[in-house]
C-alpha cells in the first residue's frame, strides 16, 4: 500500500494486484531517481552551483518544493484531532525521543570516529547528520509500512521544536566538548538558531499548515466521507512524485563528487548502514517488548532510524561550503538511507504478519 492510497483491509496475496505501476515498482523508481540525479550532476557542469543559488538563506528552494509535494499529501491524511491522544497514550513518545536525542547522536558519534578517524571532514559531516532527527521522509516510510500517522506527526512536530532549540548546542557538544574530553580532535560548528529554525519552518511548517488547513476546510465543506474516500486518493500519488523529485535534486547536487570519490562513499556508507539497522531494530524491538500495537511500534522504528539530511546538508553547505567533505557526507546519507529504509518497509510488513497476525 502506498502513501497515495486510502487504507483498506489487507487481504494477503491480493495486495500486489491492487497496486499501481508506481507503487509496485517503487524501489526501482527510487533507484532510477538516484542514478539519474548522480548522472545529471556529473554530466552538467556547474549544476550544483546553479541549484545552490536558488535558495533563501540556507534553504534550497528546489529541495523545499520537492519536500512540500512529498509531505503535503501525507500530512493531509493525519487526523489532527487524534494527535494529542496518540502522543500521550503511552510511553512511545518518550521512548522514541530517547532514541532520537540520546542513543542516535551518541551512536553516530561513535561510528563516525570508528570508521572515519582519518577523514575529519567526512567524520564531522556524519556527526552533523546524527544530531538531526528526521522530520520529512519518515512520514513516507511510516505511511508505506502502515504506521500510525497521528503518532508519527506528533513525533515529527516535537523533533522539529527540539531541533530549533538544541541543534546548535548539541553540535557544539559533540564536535568540540566531548572530543576534547576524550582527547580527540575538535571541530567548531558556527550556525545560528535562526538558520535552523528557517529550515525547519520551510521543510515542515509549510506542508504541515497546508495539510491541516486542507483537512479542516475539506471536512467542513464536503464531509469526512468525501475527504477520506475521494479527495485523499486523488492527491496521494503526489507524495511519491515529490519523493522521486527530491531524490533527483539531492543526488544531482553532488553527483560529480559522489561518482569521483567512490572510496569515500563506501567508507561513509558502512557506518550509515550500521546506524540505520541498529536504530530501526532497537526501536522496533522496544515497541514489541512494550506490547505496543504494530502501527505504533513501526512508527517508533522509522522515526528513530530516519535523519533530517535536508537540514544536515543545508547546515554543512552554509558552514563549510557546497563542495566540502561535510556536505558530501550529508549527501551520501540519502544515497544509503533511501534504499535501506525502503527495504525496512518490507521487513516491517513481514514482521507484522509474524508478530501481529491480527493487525
Amino acid at each position: 500500500m502506498s502513501a497515495g492510497e486510502h487504507r483498506a483491509p489487507v487481504v494477503e496475496g491480493h495486495v500486489a494486484a491492487r497496486l499501481g505501476t508506481l507503487d509496485r515498482f517503487l524501489p526501482l523508481w527510487i533507484g532510477a531517481a538516484m542514478v539519474g540525479g548522480l548522472l545529471l550532476g556529473r554530466a552538467v557542469p556547474g549544476l550544483d552551483d546553479a541549484i545552490d543559488a536558488v535558495k533563501i538563506g540556507t534553504v534550497s528552494l528546489p529541495i523545499a518544493l520537492g519536500l512540500l509535494a512529498m509531505m503535503y499529501p501525507v500530512l493531509a491524511k493525519v487526523r489532527y484531532r487524534q494527535v494529542g491522544a496518540e502522543v500521550t497514550r503511552d510511553r512511545a513518545m518518550a521512548v522514541t525521543l530517547g532514541f532520537n536525542w540520546l542513543v542516535g547522536p551518541l551512536l553516530m558519534f561513535t561510528l563516525a570516529w570508528l570508521f572515519l578517524s582519518d577523514l575529519p571532514e567526512l567524520r564531522t559531516g556524519l556527526i552533523i547528520v546524527g544530531i538531526a532527527p528526521c522530520i520529512a521522509m519518515v512520514l513516507i516510510w511510516n505511511d508505506l509500512a502502515f504506521g500510525n500517522r497521528e503518532l508519527a506527526a506528533g513525533l515529527v512536530a516535537v523533533n522539529s521544536i527540539l531541533q530549533i532549540l538544541a541543534f546548535a548546542a548539541y553540535g557544539w557538544f559533540l564536535l568540540t566538548v566531548l572530543p576534547g574530553w576524550l582527547g580527540l580532535d575538535t571541530q567548531g560548528l558556527d550556525v545560528s538558531t535562526w538558520d535552523i529554525a528557517r529550515s525547519v519552518l520551510v521543510f515542515l511548517g509549510v506542508p504541515l499548515a497546508a495539510g491541516y488547513l486542507t483537512r479542516r476546510i475539506g471536512e467542513a465543506r464536503r464531509g469526512v466521507e468525501w475527504y477520506e474516500q475521494r479527495f485523499l486518493p486523488r492527491i496521494g500519488p503526489v507524495a511519491l512524485y515529490g519523493l522521486l523529485f527530491t531524490v533527483v535534486v539531492l543526488f544531482a547536487l553532488q553527483g560529480d563528487e559522489i561518482t569521483s570519490n567512490p572510496t569515500d562513499v563506501a567508507r561513509v556508507a558502512v557506518p550509515l548502514v550500521v546506524y540505520f539497522a541498529v536504530m530501526w531494530t532497537a526501536a522496533f524491538a522496544a515497541g514489541h517488548r512494550l506490547r505496543y500495537p504494530y502501527d505504533r511500534a513501526v512508527s517508533m522504528a522509522f522515526t528513530a532510524a530516519g535523519n533530517n539530511f535536508e537540514l544536515a546538508i543545508a547546515v554543512s553547505i552554509a558552514v563549510f561550503g557546497i563542495t566540502s567533505g561535510q556536505a558530501l557526507a550529508g549527501t551520501i546519507g540519502p544515497l544509503i538511507e533511501v534504499p535501506v529504509l525502503v527495504a525496512l518497509v518490507y521487513v516491517a510488513l513481514a514482521l507484522r504478519r509474524r508478530w501481529w497476525p491480527d493487525a
